[in-house]
């Protein structure tokens, strides 16, 4: 899911607007409908409600952790370009020292050149990889859900 899909994304209800396999259409509650009913029903309502729950949960958790390893990924592979670039760096580095030191052609001219262009490729990808690995931060709507869902449990008529 995307960051624009998950500000929208409301993890209790179904994602396409249908109910959940398998759940009736929800009934409007009445506290005398409510009474009349035995403990088992009640409790296979609760059990119903409760395992909906957990998997909306669910749903939502792994939806906020792909987006955010996609984001860490991407970061990963700056990271990488940035350490092969400063394998470039020591490359060329090492070959205009020594032409620098073999002899005084022009040739240490272009190895010095290519030098610091690597070095400036290597330098702009550190510094956009390390941006985007501070931009991970988790699944921040689930943990949120999971206190409000503790918070209702704890104190269901408030």
């Amino acid at each position: 899911m995307t960051t624009q899909e998950l500000r929208g994304f409301d993890p209790y209800q179904p994602a396409n607007g249908s109910r959940p396999v398998g759940q009736p259409p929800p009934r409007p509650v009445n506290e005398q409908e409510v009474r009349n009913r035995s403990v088992g029903e009640l409790v296979s309502d609760i059990s119903k409600d409760l395992s909906t729950l957990i998997h909306q949960e669910i749903e939502l958790a792994k939806a906020e952790t792909k987006q955010e390893v996609s984001k860490a990924a991407k970061g990963a592979g700056m990271l990488g370009g940035a350490g092969f670039a400063g394998y470039m760096v020591a490359l060329f580095g090492t070959l205009t020292v020594a032409y620098v030191i073999g002899t005084f052609w022009p040739a240490w001219t272009g190895a010095l050149i290519v030098t610091a262009i690597w070095a400036v490729v290597g330098a702009a990808l550190y510094a956009r990889g390390r941006k985007q690995l501070t931009t991970v931060t988790g699944p921040r709507n689930t943990v949120e859900t999971l206190k409000e869902d503790a918070a209702w449990a704890r104190h269901p008529t408030s």
